[in-house]
């Protein structure tokens, strides 16, 4: 397959774009970061949930823009649609970080330390202090639930979430008349934003696990929750 040479600088674009779109919005990969450090996902599913949310995030957009540029849309309308998607994706993150965070506060605070009493038939009875947290290596019951269910609420979240960039280069494309530029340029900018964030996932988690967390172990669920909640608040405030 061969691209001319309009159709390789909206390639070039499309690549410049999708990776400055990615880097600069958090929500792209703090989502992943926190939830492997808090539900201690191994690394192969915190690579697969990034790139199934990543798959979904982008196809959403595809899909939307191949039907604007059938039907003949104009841009402001398939803009004015990602950008109502964009509000729904912003406030679905915030309100999954904040009842997430609650969730972590209630699951710290059923595993806190409590005494227990032993009479032995030899010796004085003796008192001693435990958490559930640390002396049972499998998964609770109540642990369980959220585990299961967050890689399916992050994809629902990531295909409601536009990539805003992405509609534009489309419709560039388009105007040169061949389905294959459009093909080249929205391939093209997937590609990029979902090695990019696979890439950012891959790094930071492998640094965090170099790093202890005793201190706040504890509240990890809830910090993850909170940062979560932060970056849909970026999203609202910054416009990222």
């Amino acid at each position: 397959m061969t691209v001319d040479s309009a159709t390789a600088i909206l390639m070039t674009t499309a690549a410049t774009v999708g990776l400055g779109h990615t880097l600069v919005g958090p929500d792209h990969y703090l989502p992943f970061i926190m939830m492997s450090r808090a539900q201690g996902w191994r690394m192969p599913k915190t690579l697969g949930v990034t790139v199934l949310c990543g798959i979904g995030h982008v196809l959403s957009s595809i899909v939307l823009g191949l039907i604007g540029i059938a039907a003949g849309w104009a841009l402001t309308r398939m803009k004015g649609i990602e950008g109502t998607r964009g509000e729904w994706a912003a406030w679905g993150l915030i309100a999954f970080g904040l009842l997430y965070a609650v969730w972590g506060l209630w699951h710290a605070r059923k595993g806190r330390t409590h005494t227990h009493r032993h009479l032995h038939d030899v010796g004085q009875p003796h008192e001693h202090e435990h958490d559930h947290h640390s002396e049972h290596a499998h998964v609770h019951a109540d642990a369980a639930r959220p585990a299961s269910i967050t890689p399916w609420v992050l994809f629902v979240v990531f295909v409601l979430g536009p990539c805003e960039p992405l509609i534009p280069l489309m419709v560039a494309a388009a105007a040169k008349g061949t389905w294959l530029s459009v093909t080249v340029v929205a391939g093209t900018f997937s590609l990029v934003t979902v090695a990019t964030m696979t890439a950012v996932v891959l790094a930071a988690s492998l640094g965090l696990k170099q790093v202890r967390f005793a201190f706040a172990q504890r509240y990890m669920h809830a910090i993850a929750g909170g940062v979560i909640a932060l970056s849909g608040l970026a999203i609202k405030a910054l416009g990222l």
